[in-house]
């Protein structure tokens, strides 16, 4: 009986070691698996594209107005009286956004 509980006692041993030569191994590769994944992240990111910054967001705009009116005055003793008015207004400029860290809140 006394043999069988030694080879018990070297199997657990055996096992303990066996798992702390594996731990070791992954925290020696932890730096290397690290640094793989922050690579895959970077190129991921890169693909996207450009990124959005609120200092550099320029923007073009055109307004049109087109507009017509016509008012008649039709009244008692006077004679019947019709103007027309007709314009059109174009409006164009430059925006830039600026940051929200200049917004005073």
């Amino acid at each position: 009986m006394a043999m069988y509980l030694n080879k018990k006692g070297q199997s657990t041993l055996e096992y303990g070691i066996i798992i702390a030569v594996v731990v070791a191994g992954l925290l020696a590769m932890q730096m290397y698996i690290k640094r793989g994944v922050q690579g895959k992240l970077r190129g991921a990111a890169d693909n996207i594209g450009e990124q959005f910054a609120p200092e550099h967001t320029t923007g073009k705009r055109t307004t049109t107005t087109i507009s017509e009116s016509k008012d008649e005055l039709i009244g008692g003793d006077e004679p019947t009286s019709t103007s027309e008015t007709t314009g059109k207004t174009t409006e164009t400029g430059n925006e830039t956004v600026g940051s929200l860290k200049d917004e005073k809140w």
